[in-house]
C-alpha cells in the first residue's frame, strides 16, 4: 500500500484501530519499564478479554491440553495476552527496545554457522515464530552488523496494519509483505547473499504439518526459497526472561536441507520445544488450527 492509499476495512476494524492507536500513543509517553508493564497488564486484564483474545487462547489451550484445568488454562491465556501487549509496545518503540538489548548477545549452536555464512556471503533465512518477542533476535543481530530483511504477513485489520507495518520497515534491512510480489522481492534480497527473517507459525495455504499434536496448515515458503537459492536456514528465538523486560536470543543449529515437508516439520519441532519450556510465550491467540 502506498502512502496515498487509504486502507479499506469494516467499521469495527476502524473503531478497534482508533482504540489501539489511542492506547499506544498514551503508553508511549511513559518511561520504558512502566510502559511495557502497563501494556502487558492492559492486554491481560482489559483489552484481551474485551476483544476475545483470552477466550481464543483458552480454546486453543483446551484443544492442545485437554487434561489441563480451567484455572491453568486461564492463567496461561492471561500470561499470553500480557506477553502480546509487551511485544506490541516494544516493537512500536523499536529504537528504545534496541537500546535495552545492547548488552544481549546471541547464544546457541547456530552462531558459528551464521558467522561462516556471513563470511562466505551465503544467503541466510532466519525462521522464527510469534514467541517471546520475535523482533529481539533481529535487533541483536542488526546491532552486530548483519543486515536482515523480512517477509511479514499483513494484519487482518487493514487500518492497524497501515501503521504497524512501519515498525518493521523503519530499521534493519528491506521488509516485504507476504504475497507473490513480496516473496519475489524477499528472494531477490537473499540471492545477493543477504539475510532475512520469516515467521512460519500462522495458518496459511500450504501443507498439513503436525503441530502440538494436531495438523496445522503450514506454508512451505521458507523451505522452498532455501532449496532454490541454497540458503542456510537458521531458527532463532527471542525468549523473554522472568523480569519481563530482558531477553535471551537463541540462535539454533541450522535446519538440514531436505524435502519442503521435512524441513517445515523440523522447524515446527524446534518451536514445539520452545513452547514446552515457555508455553506462556507463544501467541495462543492465533487461529492456528482453523479448518481451511
Amino acid at each position: 500500500m502506498t502512502a496515498t492509499e487509504t486502507p479499506e476495512g469494516s467499521t469495527a476494524d476502524w473503531l478497534a484501530d482508533r482504540a489501539l492507536r489511542g492506547l499506544i500513543s498514551t503508553v508511549l509517553k511513559l518511561p520504558y519499564e512502566q510502559r511495557v508493564s502497563m501494556m502487558g497488564a492492559t492486554l491481560r486484564r482489559a483489552l484481551g478479554p474485551l476483544v476475545g483474545y483470552r477466550k481464543r487462547a483458552e480454546e486453543n489451550l483446551q484443544l492442545i491440553y485437554p487434561d489441563m484445568t480451567a484455572d491453568k488454562r486461564r492463567a496461561l491465556a492471561e500470561a499470553c495476552c500480557d506477553n502480546f501487549g509487551r511485544t506490541l509496545i516494544e516493537n512500536y518503540a523499536w529504537s528504545e527496545f534496541g537500546q535495552r538489548l545492547v548488552d544481549t548477545n546471541p547464544t546457541g549452536a547456530g552462531v558459528a554457522a551464521l558467522e561462516e555464512a556471513a563470511r562466505t556471503k551465503r544467503p541466510v533465512i532466519f525462521v522464527t515464530a510469534h514467541f517471546g518477542n520475535h523482533e529481539a533476535p533481529r535487533q541483536v543481530l542488526t546491532r552486530l552488523g548483519h543486515v536482515i530483511g523480512g517477509l511479514y504477513r499483513p494484519m487482518q485489520n487493514p487500518y492497524f496494519n497501515a501503521h504497524y507495518a512501519k515498525t518493521m520497515t523503519s530499521w534493519g534491512g528491506p521488509v516485504f509483505a507476504q504475497g507473490r510480489r513480496g516473496t519475489m522481492g524477499f528472494a531477490r534480497h537473499l540471492k545477493s547473499g543477504g539475510m532475512g527473517t520469516l515467521l512460519f507459525d500462522v495458518s496459511a495455504k500450504g501443507i498439513a504439518i503436525p503441530f502440538l499434536g494436531h495438523n496445522a496448515s503450514t506454508s512451505t515458503s521458507a523451505a522452498d526459497i532455501a532449496l532454490k537459492i541454497d540458503a542456510l536456514v537458521i531458527p532463532y528465538f527471542g525468549i523473554r526472561q522472568p523480569d519481563g523486560l530482558s531477553f535471551e536470543v537463541a540462535v539454533e543449529k541450522p535446519i538440514r536441507h531436505d524435502t519442503p515437508r521435512a524441513m517445515m516439520a523440523a522447524m515446527t519441532q524446534r518451536l514445539e520445544a520452545q513452547i514446552a519450556r515457555h508455553p506462556e510465550q507463544w501467541f495462543w491467540i492465533h487461529r492456528r488450527w482453523k479448518k481451511r
